[in-house]
């Protein structure tokens, strides 16, 4: 029988997982009023995210992906990993802002990494995929760690790689 947790848990990933597929999908297709992974390439350049388009598409996936695991409550740690990850390189970008967002800051994509971080502690509750595959019991605190430490890893292997390729290209002179 679902508790009001249950219930709690699916609204949280509905919401959080909704916003974060309709973000991808604002990348990878120009959905929601996106600019495409085209339109979106420039700006990841102009973060030091080169070749552009495939820096997009690879957020793009990683979101998407990451999204819908978390909407269907299927390995939840998993499509947690991957959204934590990819919204901390998002947060990295304006890191020089500060916090808040009403100064350009990483306050939102903060706060969507740390709720996904959240819900591979927590788990997806009974209404889910994982619940229904009996997965749940395979979800420990341990798993929670991993999924954190593996998308807090990736986001740190993305924006270290981008730093390093940035270095590498000779820049440009005005």
């Amino acid at each position: 029988m679902e508790t009001s947790t249950d219930l709690g848990l699916l609204v949280l990933r509905l919401v959080i997982g909704g916003l974060i597929l309709a973000h991808g999908s604002q990348k990878a297709f120009g959905a929601f009023g996106g600019m495409g992974p085209e339109g979106t390439a420039p700006l990841f350049e102009t973060w030091g995210f080169r070749p552009g388009r495939s820096r997009v598409l690879l957020a793009a996936a990683t979101e998407i992906t990451g999204a819908t695991l978390l909407v269907l409550g299927l390995l939840t740690p998993l499509g947690a990993a991957m959204i934590l990850g990819t919204l901390l390189v998002a947060a990295s970008v304006n890191a020089d802002k500060g916090l808040w967002a009403v100064k350009g800051g990483y306050e939102l994509p903060l706060l969507y990494a740390l709720v996904a971080g959240a819900l591979a502690f927590t788990g997806p509750g009974r209404i889910s995929l994982d619940h229904a595959f009996g997965l749940t019991r395979s979800w420990t605190p341990v798993t929670g760690v991993v999924a954190v430490v593996v998308g807090a890893l990736a986001a740190y292997a993305f924006i270290a790689s981008s730093r390093r390729a940035r270095a590498l290209t000779p820049q440009e002179t005005a």
